[in-house]
């Protein structure tokens, strides 16, 4: 038979033979391939399972469709058929067995054997099959516009985890492993013009084969690539690259290659023969926030382009040599390959950018007439290496983070950086710095070295790693099981003699160790660790003097504590054994070294204050804390005199529970609502929040809030029986699912006062039929269960809203005519046109919105309403909406309507609506959909 001998050859050990022959122009491979299967799962096999990962390429109900549409991705759901990739003319033999028919359609495909396999003994599986590639714009892997190809994950394979024989795994694009371990024999058949490069060893050209601890990967393209070799220790390693180097790359790479493997290998004690970098890895995987700042006419650079060279391939290089030092299951084992690559990422910098700023040379270069206005900012006074502890801390004060050891698959987009790679590199580097570089790098070299051509075990690891700290890690088994908040509150000092009694309480049972360091006013450093025990205490620490002017408690976010804040005492002037207090403009990274109040600007509008300039003063910046307030004082230019508004919460937001935070708040506010006449409304209220999975879209919160009003009349006002006070109940559940294609809400809501009592409930319904163009379904009913108000304020409103609890955001509260009169909220009954006013019995109403061409959309609602005393009305409308920002600024035209044709109204210009959404915190949170 054609592969006989390398059957033979390859008996004792899984092994693959594939000879494909490639049409570039039809993205086809045709596949005639032989695989060696060793069972070696400890117990008879009466079938083999074969990955079959092509078949995830589908539009939809594959987990690969899923993922994508979880993390905002649509090009897979809206893709042309042409598109798309699959396996076909399937055919399957074993041995006895001539060849049969496969469904190619399955990403899971078991084999019956006509025989039990026993544990240890190998049998062989023919293939036959085509391949259609898919375009690579939905994973990076297949075709792309210039017909070059990436492939990875599309031969067919046996589950190279035998712990998963059985049980069916999916393709997810988290370049998990899929056969790992194998030897790879692989003949490519090329049109003449083409060539290819991958990460096993070309011993012939198109002509691969050798061992791999990864998955083998191809390029093919019309054009030679490029490749560098340097030597190490005597060892050449090449590294081939999936794309073209520019000029200035090569030259920086032919340097600095050598003094990365180096230090890789004086880490880890290993290097492969071979390094392959494809242009998706490098994107995957290179190092993030260094790249020039481009926007408008604006060019601004943090780092030059030999250290953005640099990091960025060290990065990828770190990541590719881990990978291939041992057999890893990503799904599973994504901490410890992660983990250990930010490990030598964060020594790299140490070592060679130790003084290099987050920012690099921004804050320095960017001016405005002269001034360097970034440098008033604590982000500019960062270092690069900060930039781990930041990320995973930023997770922990949302209480989005996630623990450490859950499936891979599972960790928000956000947490595989700040989670996966973040805070598992940076304890890591905790560790190594107790321990000692040296002896941290030793424990490395002679771990990978036990475990070149196997699995190692989390477990192993760890505890291998607690025996070499000398139990310094003993709490790291427990810690990457769970969210932890672990806190290290440095309380008071004390001096007796030549020493600090420094008072430190722990509020967790894990033996964790800490560092404590004394500055002088010279910024001299000395360093001091402690172990601790399996007690929640607050014990008392001795350190030497030494003329400190500041005692420090684990510096530079060094190990994931909840709180930075309370690390940090002076022991000299004013403020000893305490924190200096700031005052910082705008917005800012915290520097937990202060007490740090933010004055923030603000300037807003409306029609009876015209501009409010104000100053805002808070404790809470880009971080959120648990104890917040916020002031905010205005100076009103349309009536002279002072408004404002101010607020102070607390939320509790416990890292393992059912809810995810709870706040309770008391606020107060201060402004016009009409010429001359202010209101005055005083809040309490609670905010329930339930817990959620990181990578769903799905969200459940409950309200309760209590809103005392006093309000300015004037003698018309007076004479029409307004209200002066009034008290407002409100209790409110609201669920939301803001999936991409998919997207709904649902919320009821029960309000109360003296004088009423109402329920009202609204449902949305946002279906993405194809790529960005949306229809929109909206229904709200609202009821009152008793109404013995004096007038209409408190009713329904039809087309508008009356904004009596003053929550909406209109410019002008009180217009009835006039341009601020035509703003429109999508709230209650939702009308655009001007078909009702109020209802004080009851409403029920639906709203439709539909895409039709690119910014254009039409809309149609319709409803009934009750107003006491009254026959209930139908009524309608219709017309065309124009997004300018979707879902911020949009301007509605009615058209046709209970009224008539709208458009032959003289006053037209005046029934033409908008909406303005003036919520930063909105446009925020739409744009980082997909990543917490």
């Amino acid at each position: 038979m054609l592969f006989a001998n390398f059957a033979a050859l390859q008996a004792q050990r899984d092994s693959v033979y594939i000879k494909a022959t490639i049409q570039p122009e039809t993205r086809v491979l045709t596949v005639d391939q032989e695989i060696v299967f060793t069972n070696k799962t400890g117990t008879p096999l009466s079938k083999i399972k074969l990955l079959n990962w092509l078949a995830a390429y589908k539009k939809d109900r594959t987990p690969l469709a899923y993922r994508k549409l979880e993390d905002r991705k649509t090009t897979l759901h809206f893709a042309d058929k042409a598109e798309l990739g699959e396996t076909y003319e399937l055919q399957i033999a074993t041995r006895n067995n001539p060849l049969l028919q496969y469904n190619g359609a399955d990403e899971n495909i078991y084999i019956p054997l006509p025989e039990p396999l026993e544990a240890g003994k190998s049998t062989k599986i023919s293939l036959i099959y085509k391949l259609r590639l898919p375009l690579s714009k939905f994973t990076g892997y297949g075709t792309d516009e210039h017909g070059q190809m990436l492939l990875k994950y599309f031969f067919i394979v046996p589950d190279g985890f035998e712990s998963e024989a059985q049980s069916e795994r999916f393709y997810l694009d988290i370049d998990e492993n899929q056969n790992p371990g194998t030897y790879w024999t692989v003949n490519l058949n090329l049109p003449a013009t083409y060539y290819s490069k991958s990460n096993l060893a070309e011993v012939q050209p198109n002509h691969f084969e050798g061992k791999l601890n990864i998955d083998p990967e191809f390029f093919i393209g019309s054009s030679r690539l490029s490749s560098i070799e340097s030597t190490v220790d005597n060892q050449t390693v090449l590294v081939d690259f999936g794309y073209q180097l520019t000029g200035a790359e090569r030259a920086n790479l032919e340097i600095l290659l050598p003094r990365q493997l180096a230090f890789i290998k004086n880490k880890t004690g290993f290097l492969p023969a071979k390094i392959f970098i494809s242009d998706k890895f490098r994107r995957d995987e290179g190092f993030i926030g260094i790249d020039d700042i481009k926007f408008w006419k604006f060019h601004f650079r943090l780092f030059t382009p030999e250290e953005q060279t640099d990091l960025k391939y060290f990065s990828a290089i770190s990541k590719k040599v881990v990978e291939q030092s041992a057999v890893y299951e990503k799904n599973e084992d994504h901490w410890m390959v992660n983990g250990l690559k930010t490990y030598l990422e964060i020594r790299y910098i140490d070592s060679f950018y130790q003084d290099k700023k987050l920012l690099g040379d921004l804050p320095e270069d960017a001016k405005i007439f002269g001034l360097k206005p970034l440098k008033i900012f604590h982000a500019s006074k960062l270092k690069l290496s900060e930039r781990y502890g930041l990320a995973y801390q930023y997770m922990m004060t949302q209480n989005l983070d996630q623990a450490i050891d859950i499936p891979f698959n599972e960790l928000s987009n956000f947490n595989a950086l700040a989670i996966s790679h973040f805070e598992s590199g940076s304890l890591l580097a905790f560790i190594a710095e107790k321990m000692g570089e040296e002896n941290f790098s030793q424990f490395l070299r002679s771990y990978f070295a036990e475990n070149r051509n196997s699995r190692p075990l989390k477990k192993d690891f760890l505890d291998k790693l607690s025996v070499a700290s000398a139990y310094s890690a003993d709490f790291l088994e427990p810690f990457v099981q769970h969210k932890n908040r672990v806190n290290f509150n440095l309380k008071r000092y004390s001096k007796k003699e030549d020493e600090f009694l420094v008072k430190i309480k722990k509020n967790t049972t894990l033996p964790v160790p800490f560092k404590i360091e004394t500055v002088t006013e010279d910024n001299a450093v000395e360093t001091f660790w402690f172990d601790t025990d399996n007690l929640t205490k607050t014990d008392i620490y001795r350190i030497p003097q030494a003329d400190a002017s500041k005692i420090v408690l684990n510096s530079d976010y060094i190990f994931p504590e909840t709180n930075f804040r309370d690390n940090y005492r002076y022991t000299k002037g004013f403020f000893a054994n305490t924190k200096k207090i700031r005052f910082k403009f705008f917005k800012d990274i915290p520097n937990p070294e202060y007490n740090e109040i933010y004055l923030n600007p603000r300037v807003t509008f409306n029609a009876y204050d015209k501009v409010l300039a104000g100053l805002n003063f808070q404790n809470t910046s880009f971080f959120q804390r648990k104890f917040r307030y916020s002031v905010t004082p205005y100076f009103s230019s349309g009536t002279g005199k002072l408004t404002g508004s101010g607020g102070v919460s607390y939320t509790f937001q416990p890292a393992e529970s059912f809810y995810r935070s709870l706040t309770f708040g008391v606020s107060a506010s201060h402004f016009h609502y009409d010429y001359d006449l202010t209101y005055r409304k005083i809040s309490a209220e609670a905010g329930f929040n339930f817990s959620k999975n990181p990578r769903s879209d799905i969200g459940r919160s409950l309200g309760f809030s209590y809103n005392y009003f006093e309000k300015d009349l004037n003698p018309m006002m007076l004479a029409n029986n307004e209200y002066e006070k009034y008290n407002l109940w409100n209790v409110g559940y609201g669920y939301s699912d803001r999936r991409v294609i998919h997207e709904k809400y649902l919320g009821a809501n029960v309000q109360w006062m003296e004088d009423f009592q109402k329920i009202s409930a609204e449902a949305l319904y946002r279906f993405e039929f194809a790529d960005d163009q949306k229809i929109s379904l909206r229904f709200f009913g609202g009821y009152f269960l008793s109404n013995k108000t004096k007038n209409n304020l408190f009713d329904y409103g039809i087309s508008r809203v009356s904004n009596y609890a003053f929550s909406y955001g209109l410019l002008g509260q009180s217009a009835t005519s006039g341009v601020l009169a035509q703003q429109y909220i999508l709230a209650e009954g939702g009308f655009k046109s001007y078909v009702g006013n109020t209802a004080n019995q009851w409403i029920g109403a639906v709203n439709v919105d539909t895409h039709v061409w690119r910014w254009f959309n039409v809309y149609a609602d319709a409803g009934v309403y009750k107003n006491k005393h009254q026959t209930p009305e139908f009524i309608w409308d219709s017309g065309i909406k124009v997004k300018v920002i979707p879902d911020f600024l949009e301007v509605y035209f009615p058209m046709q309507s209970s009224l008539g044709f709208e458009p032959s109204f003289k006053d037209y210009a005046q029934r033409i609506r908008f909406t303005l959404v003036l919520n930063f915190g909105a446009v925020t949170d739409y744009f980082r959909r997909g990543w917490f």
